[in-house]
Formats: structure tokens, sequence, C-alpha cells
């Protein structure tokens, strides 16, 4: 029997429905926002024998069917998910893992697929609410309600679920979801939010969050649904004998100096108590080993986790610092030959190599989904080798992981990235993690800041970003630590990343190992994340105060400007002869967009500056009284056409091409020669008056032949005077009156008037 329940959010209503489709699922329901309607379904299966971890799987999936559109390129079905599914699919995990009881070892699959899209709001944080309440209508035992919301920020005022265009204006796109009494995870970006408003925003999600958990208890009190027991390993005779035995020499160990050195002395301790506790078999007895294998390994987690939290309980740390302290910091910047922009940036133990690459319009990725085609021009890729934590295992490509830290590092600069006005540059950022002991997520936003401004990108301002953990024991005793390292990321309660400038947030992100924080924790977190901010920050600029002034001489050399969009065609040339002959003839790539600007792009900044010169002097208006040196095109009897601008020409009547006497024109100039001359009118019909005896003049010039300087007119070589001026004034309004020679045999005659054609201007 289908159920049913709904309730207005935000400008839109959001309802839950179950029991009509995917019935064979352990739990599944349908769940929209307005026109957006995703299907979520969950499975689960028995746990697998020796498992010491929880196997939760999420998978999030958009077809572009859902917006009425087919798939791009030539096969026209889905593949493998996209970077969006990926980025979505941890958004549903992140929240969910920790509702789930310790030692619950079974596999789960939770599976979110949109049907239906409006194209207005995204239907990721949609499919985050159906995915919690498959799994409360599941017999699993999942300690939800979970509630999920996407806020906004438009001229002050939080909007939920937000549209694209509002997101588009708006300074915050932040994801909150929890449960009724606290935050769970939290993912968001801003440009340059004030740690207070990012604290106000999350409250004020919390709250819409809240709603969203009522929603869902009231669909699970209609429905009832039966849940199965589950009780979890019981461990403690074992764990009580690590703790009475091995406490102290754990703890000495877990305080040895350097990571591998660290592991080694903890190894040590783990393989005495192991051949001291394990015992493979108990014969006779047919209650189960508590001390065999599979239980030591569960044993000894539940003790290193006691030995790590009480460390940092203590406020001593594991490497000896304090609470609020940051791991000694190094950063340099051009460490590597030829390419663009190049930075490596060292916190502790942990190591970014950076890489920036500049490129051109060309190289812009395009993105296409469930919206409308973009492009972006800045992207940033982050890799995690095997070798940066000492491991020995094969590297099959880029993972979940990986695509989420570089997402998160790529957003949280992007809001300080120049536009395409002021930096026309794609612009491509690789961070290569060399080493690893905590939040290497943070120091590719740092290492990324310097390669940026290595690379010459002037960004708005520097970002940094720092890691701060958790250890609760209960409400009223609970602790956060500045730059966790690996032990205390997996031991602790909470990995809180907080990127941003000297002026605010731009990035944030927090995963949770217990079932929420309050907002004491949050304010706490904000506010111990901006201390250690600062600090890195100045350390980086000691580095590098400054973009470099010059990009790298291996880069391309990018040149803009802009035409009339009614022009483009003129540019572009019937079948792109006029672009395919600047391309050639310059050796720059030349692109236009649909609003007339026009990009340049060159190996070397002569050559773009040339293709940059023959486009506007294309669309250059020619200017009476100005000097122009332009090409003699075509070559008359009565004077010269010359291009004084690409496809403009003019008329250099044979009167003004010399301050001298020319008996024949080809004897002064030949096609191809170039010419300085002035523009000393345009006619009604457009047409171009040049003038070289003008330039001349103006320079105290002259081209007479020796000695004819000082002659008067009328001692100059006389031919027939009213002849000259009645063809000299014929050939200016474009008409030829010469006679033709007698013929003997027939009567002489004018040849008839005929209209101007462009050889007789």
């Amino acid at each position: 029997m289908k159920v049913r329940v709904e309730r207005k959010i935000g400008n839109g209503l959001l309802w839950i429905e179950t029991g009509e489709l995917a019935k064979q699922a352990h739990g599944s329901c349908l769940i929209g926002y307005n026109d957006n309607v995703v299907l979520c379904a969950t499975t689960t299966a028995p746990s697998k024998p020796g498992a010491d971890f929880f196997p939760l799987t999420c998978d999030y999936r958009e077809r572009v069917s859902a917006a009425g559109k087919f798939p791009g390129g030539f096969l026209k079905r889905e593949g493998r998910p996209g970077l969006k599914e990926i980025l979505t699919s941890r958004l549903i995990d992140r929240p969910i893992r920790p509702l789930f009881p310790d030692g619950f070892y079974n596999d789960v699959q939770v599976f979110a697929n949109v049907l239906a899209c409006d194209q207005q709001n995204d239907p990721d944080v949609v499919a985050m609410n159906g995915c919690s309440m498959c799994l409360q209508l599941s017999p699993l035992p999942f300690e939800g309600p979970l509630g999920a919301v996407r806020l906004g920020c438009v001229d002050g005022e939080f909007i939920p679920f937000p549209t694209i265009q509002q997101l588009e204006d708006s300074e915050l796109d932040l994801v909150v979801a929890g449960n009724m009494d606290s935050v769970l995870m939290i993912e968001g970006f801003g440009h340059e939010l004030p740690e207070q408003k990012m604290f106000e925003a999350i409250m004020t999600a919390h709250a819409y969050v809240r709603e969203i958990c009522e929603l869902q208890l009231e669909l699970v009190e209609k429905v009832n649904p039966e849940k199965m027991t589950f009780t979890p390993i019981d461990t403690a005779p074992l764990y009580e004998k690590l703790m009475a035995g091995y406490y102290d020499d754990f703890t000495a160990a877990k305080k040895t100096e350097g990571k591998m050195a660290r592991a080694q002395a903890c190894d040590a301790v783990k393989e005495r108590a192991r051949a001291e506790l394990v015992v493979e078999t108990v014969e006779g007895s047919e209650e189960p080993n508590l001390f065999s294998p599979e239980y030591f390994e569960v044993a000894f987690n539940k003790f290193t986790a006691r030995v790590v939290r009480d460390i940092i309980l203590s406020g001593a740390r594991l490497d000896g610092r304090g609470v609020k302290e940051v791991r000694p910091i190094e950063c340099r910047i051009n460490v590597l030959p030829r390419v663009h922009g190049s930075a490596l940036f060292q916190r502790g133990e942990t190591q970014a190599l950076i890489t920036v690459t500049l490129g051109t319009a060309k190289d812009e990725q395009r993105v296409e989904g469930l919206f409308a085609e973009t492009s972006k021009r800045f992207m940033l890729d982050y890799n995690f080798p095997p070798y940066s934590v000492g491991e020995c295992k094969p590297y099959r490509g880029v993972g979940r992981r990986e695509y989420g830290h570089g997402a998160l590092a790529e957003r949280s600069l992007k809001s300080v990235m120049p536009d395409a006005e002021t930096f026309p540059y794609t612009v491509r950022v690789i961070s290569d993690i060399l080493e690893s002991n905590g939040s290497s997520s943070m120091a590719t936003v740092c290492g990324g800041t310097l390669g940026l401004m290595a690379a010459g990108v002037p960004i708005v301002n520097p970002v940094a970003g720092i890691s701060i953990g958790l250890v609760k024991e209960a409400d009223d005793r609970w602790i956060t630590i500045t730059d966790i390292m690996g032990d205390e990321d997996h031991y602790g309660d909470m990995d809180f990343k907080v990127a941003g400038t000297q002026n605010g947030v731009t990035g944030i992100q927090l995963d949770l190992k217990t079932n929420g924080i309050s907002k004491e924790i949050i304010a706490q977190t904000l506010k111990q994340a901006r201390e250690a901010r600062i600090g890195i920050l100045r350390k980086m600029l000691a580095a590098a105060p400054r973009p470099a002034e010059n990009i790298s001489e291996y880069a391309p050399r990018l040149l803009r400007t802009k035409i009339d969009p009614d022009k483009i065609g003129t540019l572009i040339g019937p079948g792109g002869k006029t672009i395919r002959g600047i391309q050639e003839s310059t050796g720059a790539s030349v692109s236009v967009d649909d609003d007339g600007s026009v990009v340049i792009a060159a190996n070397d900044l002569a050559s773009a500056e040339a293709a940059l010169d023959v486009v506007n002097r294309m669309f250059a208006a020619v200017e009476i009284g100005k000097t122009y040196e332009g090409v003699v095109s075509t070559i008359q009897s009565f004077g010269a056409f010359i291009e004084i601008l690409p496809g403009r020409e003019g008329l250099c009547h044979i009167s003004e091409l010399s301050d001298g006497f020319i008996d024949n024109i080809q004897k002064f100039c030949k096609v191809g020669d170039k010419i300085e001359v002035k523009v000393i009118g345009i006619d009604d019909q457009k047409r171009i008056k040049l003038s070289r005896r003008a330039v001349l003049k103006e320079r105290g010039e002259t081209d007479r032949p020796e000695g004819e300087a000082d002659m008067e007119m009328d001692e100059r070589p006389r031919r027939d005077e009213r002849r000259d001026d009645r063809r000299y004034r014929d050939d200016l309004d474009g008409r030829d009156e010469r006679r033709e020679p007698r013929d003997d045999r027939r009567e002489s005659r004018r040849p008839p008037r005929r209209r101007p054609s462009r050889d007789d201007y």
C-alpha cells in the first residue's frame, strides 16, 4: 500500500512515498522536491567471515533522460559515473556511516537514481534525504532520521533549496546534514565569508534539517517497519587484558617521534600481545573463542583507540604538540624547470608538490549533465600514490577519495581566481601528495595558492587551509585539536577542514565518526581554524609575497580584444578564410565568442601582438587626418589603391602621390610596396581619399628630382594643360574621357559613357 507524506520547505514542496516501487529491496522510497524525483533503495547481506570494517556502499546516478536529454558523444548510453555522481555518492556516505552501531559489519548498499529533474534545483540533496528514509524503512539498525538541506545566501538572506540561478548570485553554497539534535556533516563554499556568518548559516540550515527529520519520522510512524536485532561482538575479556598488561608500553610506543618509527614501535607491542594472548582453538568448549585471531583484531583496534584518545585528552598529543599547535611548515616556489608554475608545501610529515599549467580557451573542460552544458576554466587534480604512506600496492587510477579531496581544494580556491577579463587563461593545478600524515587536502589548498602565485595568476587573496580534530567523551568533556595527524583523524571523532583567506571562509568540510556535534563545538572549531590559518598564511607569504609579475616564458601568450558581434562574420570570413589567413600569417591561434570577445593565443608575445594588430586594424574606424602605413594593392594610370587597414582601401591619386612630377606611376611604386599616406577625405559613398604628398609636407620632406625643386610650374615640361586638368578632374569623379586613337578607315568617335567600376575609382 502506498503511503505519502509531504511538507512545504522554502519555496517548494518536499514529499516522500513508499510501498509502490522497488518492493523487493529491503527498503525503498520515492522522494521529490517539486518536479525533481529520486528513487532510493537499500539492500543488505550478512557480514563476511573475519570482517573488521563496515562495508557501506553508496551510489548516486543521474540519467540525462531525467531532464529530457540524450547523452552526448557517440554512445547514447550512460557509462561509468561522472565526477558529479562520485562527489554526491560521497556526500550521501559521510553522514550515514556514523549512524550505524560500532561492530556492525554487514554489507549495506544504498542506491539513488534520479528519475526526473526540473533543471531548477539540484537533486543531490533530495537524494540524501531519500537514502536516509529508505534505511529507516529497512530492517537495518540505522540510528536515523537524517536530514539534509542546501542553503544559499542572496543579498544577505538565507535561502533553503536554492535554484541553480540563485546559486549563481549566492555568496554561499552550503550543504548541512544532521539529526534532530546535532550536525553530522557539512560541506560548503563561500566568497570569503566571515566565520560568524558561516556559523549563522550552519545553524539556520540545521533548523531546516529538523523539519525534514520530522517529516521522515511521520512516514516511519505510518509504516512501522520491523527492525533486526544486533548484538556487537563481546571483546571485553580480551580488551581488559590488553588494558591491564600493555597500556603503558603501547602509550610509550604511540609517543615515538616520526610516523614510520612510531608504526614500528606499535607493531612490536601488538605482535608481543598477539603471541601472548591469542589462542587458536579451545578444545571441548562450546562457547566462542574470545581469544581467536579475529577477536584479537577487533579488541586491539578498540584498545588502540582508547590509548590515542587518552593521550589527546591529556593535552600532550602523539608528537608532543599543544592542542592548538601547527606542525613545522616549509614553503618553496619554482621548484621545477619549464613548467608554468610550481611549489612545494610541507607541513610536518605531509608534503604536496604542485604544478600549474596555463592554457587557452580550447583547453577548457566541457561539463555536461542534467543541467545546461558548461565549461571550466579552472581545474585542480589531486593524486595520492601508495608510496606517500609507505604502501606497496597496485595504483589503478583515481579513486573516490582523490576525486573528493581534489574537488574540495578546487572549490576552496575557485572563489579567489581572477575573471576571464582580467586573466583569460585556462588554469590547471596538479597536486601530487608525496608524503601523507594527515590533512593532505588542506596541504593541497596551501600549495595550490603558492603554485598559482608562482605562475603569475593574479588571485584575489591567498588561501590557506587547516584541519581541526575532536575527541569527545561526553557532552561536557571534549577537546578540539589543530592540525590533526593520521592517527588523530582515524581514532578521533571529527575531521573538520576549513579553508579561507584573511577575510573569511572559502571552503568547509566536516566528517564525523560520532552521531553529531553541538553548536558550541562548531563555533570553537571555526575560531580555532582561523587562528591557525592566519599563522599559515604568514609562512606562505614569506615564500611568495605576491603573484609573479610575468607568466613563464614557456606559457602561451594570450591577448584579448572585443569586436561588434554583428561583425563576427567579417572576422571569420567565407568558410573561415579570413581567420585562417590571420593564423597562418602570424602563427597565432584566434578564437571568437558569440559576444564578440576575441582571444589570441601564441607561443611568443610577438606572434600574439601581430595577430592582435591585424584584428584591431580590421575593425578600426578610418579617421580623416590620420596617417597610415599602407600597402599598394592596385596600380592604375590615374593613381594607386592602397590598403591602409585589412580590407579597407583608398585611392591615392597620382597628383597626391608626390610633390614632384610623375610621368609613369609604374616607375614610382609597385604592388606590394609599403607607403605612408594620410586620409584627406571620405565621401558620401565611404570612398577614402589618400595623400602621400600631405605626409611629405608635414615632415618637411620632398621627393622632387634634384634641380627641380626651385623650378616654377611654368618652367616644367609643358603639356596640354587643359587636357591634363580635365583628366585629373574626371579621374577623381571616376570617369576617363580619353579619346581612342583615330582610325583612318572609320570616323573617330567618343566611347559611350558607362558606370564606373572599382578599377576606375
